[in-house]
């Protein structure tokens, strides 16, 4: 086991509920965090990945960069990606990228829409995708946003959503479960949602502006998500993850098919980039998601 795998499992099982929902694995050099809900579902891919197994140099970017915009040398992204790929067995050359801008849009993508040999080709204004094609490899980017990822256990169909404060309010979760269904027939009690490695509360202080446009949405549920910040004239603790479960919960996924990674990128920015703990100086995690051909 390498030095890098330890650290990344002792992170897992330093609370219950990672403990619970995720594991590594390291095959190729490059470990990866995958989720035990998936595991006996053996049409999907899912991985998420690390700081780990890749060539990008520097302190803030070392090693496993997946930002274009990062200041990083565009070869070692591209060797980034194809490393990663190699771990999951997958091509690069069916990687699907989206360029999130913190919006609510939500595409279906089909071999059209693949990022091309450089991996640079990218979905305009999305932030959510869908497919229901084998191979493809949905890939979206994160450093604190919250990672969302749905499987259609019945239609055999995934999608993948970037959702930051803007995402949230603005309930992309909800937005990409309508997608699935507009596009498979999905229905919602079939999904397995994955609220994958991000900013916890305690770690996430918003303005009163910002807990003002989450009271808005989320009403009487608004206590589960926001708390004050002690000592704080005006400032709250955001919970991203139970905001999300709930938006979930309420578009008709079941509670028990909806699972929290638990994991925390601020807490552990040695592990996992995190804008928030780098003051901004900082690579890209992504997630992985494919249907396996």
């Amino acid at each position: 086991m390498s030095d890098n795998k330890k650290r990344i499992e002792q992170m897992i099982n330093s609370n219950e509920i990672s403990k619970k929902e995720c594991y590594c694995v390291e095959n190729e050099g490059v470990p990866l965090i995958k989720f035990h809900c998936l595991d006996e579902y053996g049409f999907v891919t899912l991985a998420f990945s690390t700081r780990f197994g890749g060539v990008s140099g520097g302190e803030y970017l070392s090693s496993l960069n997946f930002g274009w915009d990062r200041g990083d040398d565009d070869v070692n992204v591209k060797e980034n990606y194809k490393r990663m790929c190699k771990e999951l067995k997958a091509d690069y050359k069916k990687l699907v990228l989206s360029d999130q801008v913190h919006e609510d849009k939500v595409e279906y993508v089909d071999e059209q829409y693949t990022a091309g040999e450089e991996i640079k080709k990218k979905l305009k204004m999305t932030d959510g995708m869908v497919t229901d094609k084998k191979g493809l490899v949905l890939a979206t980017s994160y450093a604190d946003c919250v990672p969302l990822f749905f499987v259609d256990t019945k239609n055999k169909a995934i999608g993948s959503s970037h959702s930051g404060w803007r995402g949230t309010v603005t309930q992309i979760g909800r937005k990409t479960v309508e997608k699935m269904k507009k596009c498979f027939g999905t229905d919602a009690k079939d999904l397995i949602c994955i609220i994958g490695p991000s900013i916890c509360q305690n770690c996430y202080e918003v303005s009163r502006d910002v807990a003002a446009e989450f009271e808005k949405v989320f009403k009487k549920d608004t206590e589960r998500i926001l708390k004050r910040n002690p000592g704080t004239a005006d400032k709250y603790l955001l919970n991203l993850w139970e905001a999300n479960r709930i938006i979930l919960e309420k578009t008709g996924v079941p509670s028990e098919n909806i699972h929290v990674s638990g994991l925390c990128t601020c807490c552990n920015p040695d592990i996992l980039y995190s804008h928030r703990a780098s003051g901004g100086k900082r690579g890209n995690l992504n997630g992985f998601i494919m249907l396996e051909d």
